[in-house]
């Protein structure tokens, strides 16, 4: 029986509506739009950030709601509210993976939100591959989410790019010119209806490596910082206060696990009902063959960035996958997980031991997963230095950056003191 909150977006609805997608990974969400787009949806990524995003939020969602449903709520209804978009013609989408954090219950927190600021008429469509509901006016298809998977890749490409220049640019945003050039150029490869051939994106990563390459630097020693949490607050800016700026802003070259190695850890999750509880059986060959084509492709990029610049390349997910193991068991998948622990033994493994663990205040699968494991992850690898980090709509940023800062100076002051030792003893 379907929720009587629902209001479906239906196929004339996709002809004159707007549809408002919520601001979390800039450059991958703009190439997942001009996918969309393709096929008659007109969508809008929401870009503002201000104070009153957070305060919206609150004011129409319980004060202990999840940090990131405070804030799509906060942006949706800001949005609605700013005069920009008439609400009888405009859509909300929200991304979910169908999983059994609170991250489900988004569309029901939006939806009694919208009620109560008087937007109850407003259709909110859930993007999920769990098909957690249905609307007439859109449907995943297979070509779709094969266009959606290279915008992925894409995206998880120039985003690692783009933090392994700006700290050492020559000359000021440069990087973030060629990203957004890069970025608009492919929106339209992506968008442009035709078919996309893996010869032709094969040139294009090969492209993309070569002109970040090419960006003047000035060569110094950065301190590396890794950033992993919960999915929401790790990649957008709006919830993390700008955490890769900052990191950069201070002298140092964060590093940020790409949004593919979520997809895999959720393909991967399937394995494991199939393996532990002898569930998804039919599922489960159509995932070993989804695992394999997405390891292929991302293990693909890694060897162009090895062959044809200076650039780290990525870690394996299946090396990701034996490191986790090492520690928890990848049964445990409640909202990140495992991976939370894999990404930070995957980092620390490459070289970079300083992480920020980004969480929204009382996420329990990331105190668990992440702040819980401190410990066992300092026992296995002594030099790991990780700070959990709370975001809350009542944290002080301040004292967030501070914390930041003390960690930078530490990492700072043991990589000099590892240099002088080095020297002396060569």
């Amino acid at each position: 029986m379907q929720n009587k909150s629902f209001v479906p977006f239906t196929k004339e609805m996709k002809k004159d509506y707007t549809i408002l997608v919520p601001n979390m990974l800039p450059i991958h969400f703009k190439l997942i739009i001009s996918v969309l787009e393709t096929y008659g949806y007109n969508m809008e990524l929401l870009d503002y950030a201000g104070p009153e995003v957070a305060e919206t939020g609150l004011k129409y969602t319980h004060n202990d709601t999840c940090y990131p449903a405070i804030l799509v709520v906060g942006q949706f209804i800001h949005a609605l509210k700013s005069g920009k978009y008439d609400p009888h013609k405009t859509a909300l989408i929200m991304f979910q993976t169908g999983g059994g954090c609170r991250a489900s219950n988004y569309i029901s927190l939006i939806r009694k939100a919208l009620e109560k600021a008087g937007y109850g008429y407003v259709p909110v469509i859930s993007f999920s591959m769990a098909g957690i509901e249905r609307h007439p006016g859109f449907h995943l298809s297979i070509k779709k989410m094969y266009s959606m998977l290279y915008a992925v890749l894409y995206g998880d490409l120039i985003m690692s790019l783009v933090n392994q220049t700006k700290p050492y640019e020559a000359v000021k945003g440069t990087a973030d010119s060629l990203a957004a050039l890069w970025t608009e150029r492919l929106g339209r490869q992506l968008g442009s209806g035709a078919v996309v051939r893996y010869s032709k994106i094969k040139e294009t990563y090969k492209k993309i490596i070569k002109d970040f390459d090419g960006i003047p630097i000035k060569k110094r020693d950065a301190v590396k910082v890794g950033i992993v949490g919960e999915i929401y607050v790790k990649y957008s800016p709006l919830a993390n206060n700008s955490l890769e700026q900052m990191l950069i802003d201070e002298g140092a070259e964060p590093v940020v696990p790409g949004l593919l190695d979520f997809c895999l850890y959720i393909v991967n999750n399937v394995f494991v009902e199939y393996r532990i509880y002898g569930r998804k059986k039919l599922l489960y060959p159509f995932a070993r063959i989804a695992y394999k084509v997405l390891c292929d492709k991302k293990d693909y990029i890694s060897r162009l960035v090895k062959k044809f610049s200076n650039f780290n390349p990525w870690v394996s997910f299946d090396k990701t996958v034996k490191l986790a193991e090492k520690l928890i068991s990848t049964a445990v998948k409640m909202g990140e997980g495992w991976l939370l622990t894999g990404e930070m033994l995957e980092l620390a493994e490459s070289g970079c031991t300083n992480i920020v663990c980004t969480q929204p205040f009382g996420c329990l699968p990331n105190h668990i997963c992440g702040k819980g494991m401190m410990k066992p992850l300092k026992e296995y690898n002594p030099n790991i230095n990780v700070i959990a980090i709370d975001y809350d709509a009542g944290a002080s940023r301040v004292n967030q950056e501070n914390r930041i800062k003390l960690m930078l100076f530490n990492a700072l002051r043991t990589q000099k003191t590892e240099s002088v030792k080095e020297l002396i003893t060569t």
